[in-house]
């Protein structure tokens, strides 16, 4: 059992939410962001390549996303890619341009991402829950190691429950803030 770090405690926790942050960017609001397509690999030069690696993504318009895609050779394997993402989006093929509309979402689809949002959020505060319980059990490890006295470990254990209250909060935030965006409020 490592000794008590709250340095790395705190990296750990802003990881997690980060991590939910990038999550939450894939989720499609009916709005054109170019990160929606943060999670499509194309298959090119024999090797599975992000998206961004093979193409320019931009956000000309409000509801429409434009691939400019560098080697010709690439435009059907970026279609492919996609279309197979699962985003429910339509490429246009124009050239060496892929453009992307983005179509409105019905009731139930927001619903649906929003529940997903909620799940992601779910996700990233078991984890955060979890680094606090790893600091928690390293503090008692050092109190019966003699390492710290037991004013110094409930001390600690103050510090880590306030990061991880304030940690959480940062969770529901972005968690909340996505739901609005989906849903249209």
């Amino acid at each position: 059992m490592a000794a008590y770090n709250k340095a790395d405690l705190e990296r750990r926790m802003a990881g997690a939410v980060e991590s939910l942050k990038h999550d939450l960017a894939g989720l499609r609001t009916g709005r054109a962001s170019v990160t929606l397509l943060d999670p499509v690999t194309v298959d090119v030069y024999g090797a599975h390549m992000p998206l961004n690696q093979v193409g320019t993504v931009s956000a000309p318009e409000p509801r429409m996303l434009s691939v400019q895609v560098w080697d010709k050779s690439n435009v059907g394997p970026v279609d492919k890619a996609i279309r197979s993402a699962g985003l429910g989006l339509n490429p246009i093929v124009d050239g060496q341009n892929i453009r992307l509309p983005i179509p409105d979402l019905t009731e139930e689809r927001r619903k649906e991402l929003a529940k997903l949002a909620g799940q992601y959020a779910e996700k990233a505060r078991i984890a955060v829950r979890n680094v606090r319980r790893d600091g928690m059990d390293s503090l008692k490890a050092d109190e019966k190691k003699g390492e710290i006295s037991e004013d110094e470990r409930k001390r600690a254990e103050t510090e880590v429950q306030k990061l991880t209250d304030s940690t959480i909060a940062d969770v529901d935030a972005a968690a909340s803030a996505k739901e609005k965006e989906i849903l249209g409020q």
